[in-house]
């Protein structure tokens, strides 16, 4: 996907398969002064058609210069792999946990979008080494309080055989459905949705096989309920939600982070925001990110 000024990619290999990461690196970042070694920031990207590393791409670059930063393209999404296989919650735990043991060496802070900002939860619970804190946009689990995602209209019809298929190659992978589901869904203004964008999710929704980890989404195979599990997160963390996110509003944010409050140190609610602030208001995401990282580390 698209590979900021400053920034190369690279890979390694998990137990599912060969992830792609982007990282800061090259003259641009670097300065004649002795210095420590830097502190690392995961950016995670979350799940839906299209997904990509490039869903942080607008607000990993502002950290280039103080920070090491690393951004992947999950198992599934974007340049890396795409094995043809029914996705679990286990596979992207197993597989997050991997990447960062293999590209850190201490403790990091990670920044993570919506689903998968809950299963980074997750992540953080079982192994709270890893993690010196978490800034999450839309932490959600998509099953939460005892909702059932995987009985909506939608997960059941994309269940059916050979009509998951159809949708996905006619309705969700073409330009058409990846610009009106960020129009219509993903943001909360439409004016906000520009051509680089669309791009940007079209090409990493057309990869070959890119419709496996996609349509395990969509079904409802990842999803899970984060409020049996949030209580027992100990890493310092930030919330950003955005108050139009139209899969799971701000009430149930409020309501995960009122389980743990002694974790969960901040909850700010974005007015007139969807699901995705680091792409539909990126600037005021990264002075979030840059209010809440000193504040977590008190």
């Amino acid at each position: 996907m698209l590979q900021p000024l400053g920034f190369e990619q690279r890979g390694l290999n998990t137990s599912l398969g060969k992830i792609v990461y982007y990282t800061n690196a090259g003259l641009l970042w670097q300065d004649d002064t002795a210095k420590p070694e830097r502190e690392t920031l995961v950016f995670l990207h979350g799940f839906g058609g299209g997904s990509s590393a490039y869903e942080w791409s607008k607000v990993y670059p502002a950290f280039a210069a103080e920070y090491r930063v690393i951004a992947p393209d999950l198992i599934g999404w974007g340049n890396s792999e795409h094995p043809a296989r029914s996705y679990k919650i286990e596979d992207y735990l197993t597989t997050i946990r991997e990447f960062i043991n293999q590209t850190c060496t201490g403790p990091v802070t990670a920044i993570a979008s919506s689903l998968t900002a809950a299963l980074t939860i997750r992540v953080a619970i079982a192994n709270p080494n890893l993690f010196k804190s978490l800034i999450l946009t839309t932490p959600a689990g998509l099953s939460d309080f005892g909702e059932d995602y995987s009985r909506s209209f939608f997960a059941q019809l994309v269940s059916v055989p050979l009509v998951d298929r159809l949708l996905y190659s006619t309705g969700i992978a073409t330009e058409g459905g990846i610009r009106s589901f960020l129009e219509q869904r993903q943001f909360a203004q439409s004016n906000r949705v520009y051509q680089e964008i669309v791009d940007a999710y079209l090409k990493s929704a057309q990869q070959p096989n890119a419709e496996y980890a996609a349509l395990s989404f969509v079904r409802g195979d990842l999803c899970f309920d984060l409020s049996l599990y949030i209580q027992q997160l100990t890493t310092p963390t930030a919330i950003i939600w955005g108050q139009k996110s139209q899969f799971t509003g701000p009430e149930v944010g409020r309501r995960l982070a009122e389980l743990n409050p002694q974790a969960i140190q901040f909850f700010q609610q974005l007015e007139d925001v969807g699901l995705t602030p680091q792409l539909e208001l990126p600037a005021v995401t990264i002075g979030l990110i840059r209010k809440f990282l000193p504040l977590l580390q008190q």
